[in-house]
């Protein structure tokens, strides 16, 4: 599909998208092309201007000093801790007991997951960013 800027003889700005520029010079040849104003199948391509792509910016790099914050303590976690998924929860209360040996742990944990274990007394503090595991 190609898009074009039109003009119509009275002056109306409007665009079209067309299949190609041959089905669009067909189109126009049968009177099949028409200002969305006025009607007038008098219609002309316009000047346009080219679609110039925006420059790409990395994903991968920080935007501003906070991203960068976030991302060295990002690394920092991971580098640090045991992934532990979904049974955080399970595996922070077995340490906090003394049925596992402790060691540090980061993963996932419903929010009243997250408020019992805060009343049992087991040591959690949510993570400002998501796992890995679940970022595409």
């Amino acid at each position: 599909m190609i898009r074009y800027s039109l003009r119509c003889a009275n002056g109306h700005d409007f665009d079209g998208w067309f299949r190609s520029s041959e089905g669009f010079e067909t189109m126009r040849a049968a009177g099949q092309v028409s200002c969305a104003r006025c009607g007038s199948a008098s219609v002309e391509k316009a000047l346009m201007a080219p679609a110039v792509p925006a420059e790409k910016t990395s994903l991968t790099e920080p935007r501003n000093p906070a991203e960068a914050a976030l991302e060295k303590l990002r690394e920092h976690v991971e580098r640090n801790s045991d992934y532990v998924g979904l049974k955080f929860a399970e595996e922070a209360r077995a340490m906090h007991e003394g049925h596992r040996p402790s060691r540090a742990i980061h993963g996932e944990a419903r929010p009243e997951e997250a408020r019992k274990l805060i009343e049992e007394g087991v040591p959690v503090a949510p993570l400002p960013f998501r796992p890995r595991q679940k970022v595409n």
